[in-house]
């Protein structure tokens, strides 16, 4: 479909903004007031005056079960311990792809797997050797600033990218690579949903939520008010999908994927990106455009070809550019929750964009469409320089979004305010100069855990937050 941008613009439905304001620039860039970012001596993370870290923990050391702490940590989510205020617990995906060399929790030669009962291992590659991503769980000392202890919690995946907490109490943790037998697996096809307790003493049963859909799976985020779940895709076809689960909390029973279409646009294509870059060249989307959405019944879920998103865009689903980090939140002056999600290379830059989804008030009912959800453009970086690439992504408790970035050069945390405005919080001052991942905020909001992919580090945050809040 060829539109004008008169006509594009003309299926846009207002401006509603980050907060509802009327001034967020497409561009707009600010620095919050005495946030100046000082070299760490240690050269393992710069942070604003008042701000200091402590290193939780490391890939490669032993963990309390005798397995291997595995490398490349990626999405994290952070839990309460029940009945005890001055502990939290961690669950930490690990993305280890299928050619991933090094980093196995079962350590060198695998000679640790004879300690894991078979029927716990999710899969083999082809082989013959342990798939090598999946999650461990940690139990951090909040008063002593210390990891308690740590364990391997799901075996046998792989590229266990981001995923998402669940408002029950676990960790939807999502498979980002897509192999099979016959291209590399050893019995079972990749690329699905699996969900770890935070209350897991061991590995857990890996269970595919085969009902969630088999693509390049990103991020999860669920509305606690619905039940539904949101799903992101690393691709740059990908599409933005939604679980409607046959019993909310109950995510094994199966339940209804779909995918998001915006209303007088079929088959959209969101990038930004121009003809000369592999884009549409449609026209621009500006920061604060909304559309209406409406959601595709998807077939075949379990899509033997890796083709969901091919086939749900040919039915009209929007695509969207590397669909990544996401996350629930509920922000200051909002009586209703949204889903904030980033596009790690969309935007005419293809530096970053990052999306809201607001569900509407009969969010997936049968009549949802008298008063449809909507999605909005928020942000669009500009350049590398502004935002390189925002991958993960956390909701602040005082309601900035947090980014992590996976770009070019120097990586960053970086805020995201109300009004459109930026500031550094973070940079990885280490030599490797990896990415950020997995940010999110203990239970009472004092401290931000984060990790640095390569070589594999956890990091505690803390310091005058209320200097943020302004």
């Amino acid at each position: 479909m060829n539109l004008s941008r008169r006509s594009f613009l003309a299926v846009a439905h207002g401006a509603a903004l980050f907060y509802g304001t009327a001034h967020l620039g497409a561009f707009a860039t600010t620095t919050n007031a005495g946030l100046r970012l000082r070299p760490d001596p240690a050269g393992m993370l710069d942070l604003p005056e008042g701000f200091s870290y402590r290193l939780v923990a490391r890939s490669g050391e032993p963990m309390s079960d005798g397995f291997v702490r595995p490398g490349r940590p990626d999405g994290m989510a952070c839990f309460p311990v029940r009945g005890d205020r001055t502990k939290c617990i961690l669950l930490r995906n690990h993305e280890n792809f299928p050619d991933t060399e090094g980093g196995s929790p079962f350590g060198d030669g695998e000679a640790l797997l004879a300690r894991l009962d078979p029927a716990l291992l999710y899969d083999r590659k082809a082989n013959g050797r342990p798939f090598t991503g999946g999650v461990t769980k940690s139990v951090y000392d909040l008063a002593s600033g210390r990891l308690e202890h740590d364990f391997l919690a799901l075996a046998g995946t792989t590229a266990n990218c981001a995923g998402g907490a669940t408002p029950w109490g676990s960790w939807l943790t999502c498979e980002e690579s897509v192999v099979a037998p016959g291209s590399g697996a050893g019995r079972r096809p990749h690329g699905f949903v699996f969900e770890v307790p935070a209350a897991a003493t061991g590995p857990v049963a890996p269970v595919p939520l085969t009902a969630m859909g088999r693509f390049v799976h990103e991020a999860a985020a669920v509305d606690p008010g619905t039940g539904i779940v949101y799903l992101t895709e690393d691709n740059r076809l990908g599409l933005f999908y939604r679980f409607i689960p046959t019993a909310r909390g109950q995510l094994t029973r199966g339940g209804r994927l779909q995918a998001l279409a915006i209303r007088g646009w079929r088959s959209a294509n969101t990038s930004n990106w121009p003809v000369d870059w592999g884009g549409p060249g449609l026209g621009r989307i500006d920061a604060g455009t909304s559309f209406e959405a409406e959601w595709i019944d998807l077939d075949n879920v379990e899509a033997p070809e890796a083709d969901l998103a091919v086939r749900g865009h040919a039915a009209g689903a929007a695509q969207f550019c590397r669909g990544e980090g996401m996350a629930f939140g509920v922000l200051p002056g909002q009586r209703e929750g949204s889903v904030y999600f980033n596009c790690t290379q969309g935007g005419d830059q293809r530096a970053g964009q990052v999306w809201r989804y607001s569900p509407g008030p009969r969010e997936g009912q049968p009549d949802e469409g008298g008063s449809p959800g909507r999605l909005t453009l928020i942000y669009e970086s500009s350049g590398g320089d502004t935002l390189d690439m925002c991958d993960n992504l956390a909701v602040a408790p005082w309601g900035d979004l947090i980014l992590c970035e996976d770009g070019l050069g120097d990586q960053y945390l970086r805020g995201l305010t109300p009004d459109g405005g930026l500031y550094d919080f973070a940079r990885n001052a280490h030599a490797r100069r990896a990415e950020f991942c997995g940010a999110c905020f203990s239970p009472d909001g004092r401290i931000l855990f984060v990790n640095v992919q390569d070589p594999g580090f956890t990091f505690a945050i803390g310091g005058p937050w209320e200097r943020l809040r302004g």
